[in-house]
């Protein structure tokens, strides 16, 4: 059997997230995978990995690509839709969550805040900056605690006086951390005082001066701590929802996207295939003389092309980004 589909993919500096919906915005099939600073390998991965558990044979009719990775991945894939991730959560929220107003949204290098008011982004902050906001800060605690990422909210929910902990930044908090441990203080008023601190980070500085208002949801990675999900809870005294599908929704909302684009112009997709998994794809970066700017070019080849033979085989250039004026723009 053959399922008219969309794909989506988001490429993220921790992970790269694939997914499958129907015609009918329906999720079929998704896919998590570490980027491990190599997006091309995580891409393909994501592909491959895709059709093997496939139960059916999918005809992609549109791809979308979001994520910080998004033009690397459309320019491999193939893509219709390019989005930034704002836009990808927003539209996945909405679809999957009527009538959400609220979306907080962590990952594991930054973390943002979407405003919705009638299915439309009003406002939006994201924070790229600060350590203390992100789940690789909870992760790099955790492990100094010597708990499994995975056991972190369940054990943080037994904390009866959860530690006050410094979450301004990440140098205090673990700074922090480090001297309530050493007076002695539970793991698990560690763990939700980390929570806490990361909530108060969050709200004092993505959430300042935004009205928050319910229906409220919580995406990305960091929604699976359900301490987390506690501590938003309890600072925002309002439920929190979180997805079924909360670790892909970037992905889904850039294949909704993709379905979206392909109902409105009706045009055949540039999707090169689920092949692309097992291409060989290679880069090259080389400084630009041409003027005062020096602009750093990137350059992404299909197959064997040395960095001498680029200008020969022009054909086998797949993206080149990193100019300012269009002179290494590849139509």
């Amino acid at each position: 059997m053959t399922l008219n589909s969309y794909l989506g993919i988001d490429v993220g500096s921790v992970t790269t997230k694939a997914a499958i919906v129907d015609e009918n915005g329906k999720f079929i099939d998704g896919y998590m995978t570490r980027t491990s600073g190599k997006p091309v390998n995580a891409v393909q991965k994501s592909l491959k990995n895709l059709i093997e558990q496939a139960k059916e044979n999918y005809n992609i009719l549109g791809v979308g690509t979001t994520g910080s990775g998004r033009n690397l991945a459309g320019a491999l894939v193939g893509a219709d839709v390019i989005k930034n991730e704002i836009t990808a959560h927003a539209v996945a929220a909405s679809t999957y969550v009527p009538g959400v107003q609220t979306i907080l949204e962590i990952g594991g290098q930054d973390s943002k805040i979407i405003i919705l008011r009638d299915g439309i982004v009003t406002d939006f902050a994201m924070n790229t900056v600060c350590a203390a906001g992100t789940g690789s800060f909870l992760d790099q605690q955790a492990s100094r605690l010597n708990v499994p990422i995975q056991d972190f909210g369940e054990i943080a929910l037994h904390s009866k006086s959860p530690a006050r902990i410094a979450g301004r930044c990440g140098v205090f908090a673990e700074s922090d951390l480090i001297h309530k441990q050493q007076l002695g203080y539970p793991v698990e008023d560690l763990l939700y005082g980390l929570c806490q601190a990361l909530v108060r980070n969050y709200l004092s500085n993505l959430a300042l001066g935004k009205e928050i208002l319910p229906i409220v949801t919580f995406q990305g990675g960091v929604a699976t701590n359900i301490g987390m999900v506690k501590a938003f809870e309890e600072a925002l005294n309002t439920k929190i929802v979180v997805p079924e599908n909360h670790q892909t929704m970037g992905a889904i909302g850039a294949a909704l996207l993709a379905m979206e684009n392909h109902q409105y112009n009706n045009k055949e997709t540039k999707f090169k295939g689920f092949s692309v998994g097992d291409m060989l794809f290679n880069s090259y970066t080389n400084q630009c003389n041409g003027c005062s700017n020096n602009c750093e070019i990137i350059t992404i080849v299909e197959g064997e092309v040395t960095s001498n033979q680029l200008n020969n085989k022009t054909d086998k250039i797949i993206a080149r980004w990193g100019g300012t004026c269009g002179r290494w723009d590849v139509c």
